[in-house]
């Protein structure tokens, strides 16, 4: 009979002891097991990984995810929903065959930086390339932008050197670039997000990433991203696709940490990024939303989004990638509850193991939800 386990994290040196309930029965509390060492995490790798501000990042619970992820047999890994890629990195690191994917354009243009990038980085040809003058440069970021991100000089070398990428043959070169543009931006941006308006010169706070101009940080941050470059022996890839379209074959484990409806505010990514995510394509193919303030993108469907069906859109995707082993990262404030999603899961796999440990997420658009301790889970099916 399928069995449901709970256990919390606790970083000694001892192997899992699991406890079994009846399929049927859930119980509101873990039982406090310990999980694996962390001795093999591989942090002096992870530490190189340019952590970005993001949304329900994982990075802070990597040596845990980790910890979950050795008792585990697989080779070859999807990240369905790689966001930030710290997670895909961290599968890199440990030496996996990794598939990264993510529907919007800039955590693809980030994973193909740090997961598919083997070797490449920008040396100083590339730079003198990125910073030099360009006739053909076009002013659509200082128009659209002036007044509302950035200073107008800012602005101006972001049309730049959007403008001098292109220019580099290596499509890889072109990612490392356009990820420590997006990085910069992000370090530039107050609170690191794109939903309100005004010149960051206004908070007086002392950080040094607001008194440095965009080019600095820009400069900066291109050493960061060559830095986290390095090789597995593994032909990596990245994928920038809805997770129903992936094929769900060659795939031992599949990770899921997908935008799931939170109790409060809500789980939009583009209301956030949509600065990123025009900056990652320049705005080419994307709908502008004229009458907005900050000119927001339109949002592209997820049916993760909304209650009425995220349930049933997470139980499509342990239906599709059945065949193998199944990691999801679930958060005590997401909808469904816990039960329900671990009843999803049995529908489909014979085993199921709940992993559990607090954690407090500092980020969101109210003090509650940067403040809020929950309860992270990692549900494991086999």
């Amino acid at each position: 009979m399928p069995t449901a386990t709970i256990a919390t994290a606790s970083y000694r040196n001892h192997s899992p002891k699991r406890t079994c309930y009846p399929s049927e029965a859930i119980p509101a509390r873990a039982v406090r097991e310990p999980l694996l060492s962390i001795e093999a995490f591989p942090a002096e790798r992870i530490t190189k990984f340019p952590k970005l501000r993001f949304m329900g990042s994982k990075y802070r619970l990597l040596p845990w995810i980790h910890s979950v992820l050795l008792n585990l047999k697989f080779d070859t890994a999807l990240d369905a929903f790689s966001g930030s890629s710290c997670v895909a990195y961290l599968l890199k690191a440990m030496g996996k065959c990794v598939t990264a994917n993510d529907f919007l354009q800039f955590p693809a243009t980030i994973a193909r930086a740090t997961v598919e990038n083997a070797n490449t980085l920008l040396v100083a040809d590339d730079m003198q390339t990125l910073m030099g003058s360009n006739r053909a440069q076009r002013h659509f970021i200082e128009r659209t932008f002036r007044g509302i991100f950035f200073t107008p000089a800012d602005l101006r070398f972001l049309d730049r050197v959007s403008a001098n990428v292109t220019r580099l043959a290596d499509p890889h070169k072109r990612d490392v670039a356009l990820s420590a543009l997006i990085r910069a931006c992000v370090k530039r941006q107050p609170r690191g997000v794109f939903t309100v308006a005004g010149d960051p010169d206004r908070y007086k706070d002392g950080r040094r990433d607001l008194k440095l101009s965009i080019e600095e940080h820009f400069l900066e941050q291109v050493a960061v991203y060559n830095r986290a470059v390095f090789a597995n022996g593994r032909p990596n890839r990245v994928l920038n696709q809805s997770v129903f379209d992936i094929r769900p074959s060659n795939y031992d484990l599949v990770y899921f940490d997908p935008p799931y409806v939170p109790r409060a505010d809500d789980n939009c990514y583009v209301k956030r990024y949509h600065f990123l995510e025009g900056l990652a394509c320049y705005w080419e193919g994307v709908e502008i939303l004229e009458h907005t303030r900050v000119k927001k993108l339109a949002k592209p469907y997820t049916p993760f989004s909304y209650r009425r069906e995220a349930t049933e859109a997470i139980d499509s995707l342990f239906s599709r990638f059945r065949d193998s082993i199944l990691v999801l990262s679930y958060s005590s404030n997401g909808y469904p509850d816990l039960p329900v999603i671990v009843e999803l899961m049995r529908r489909h796999k014979d085993a199921v193991n709940v992993y559990e440990t607090e954690h407090s997420y500092h980020f969101g658009t109210h003090a509650a939800v940067r403040r809020g301790r929950v309860r992270e889970y990692l549900i494991v099916g086999t």
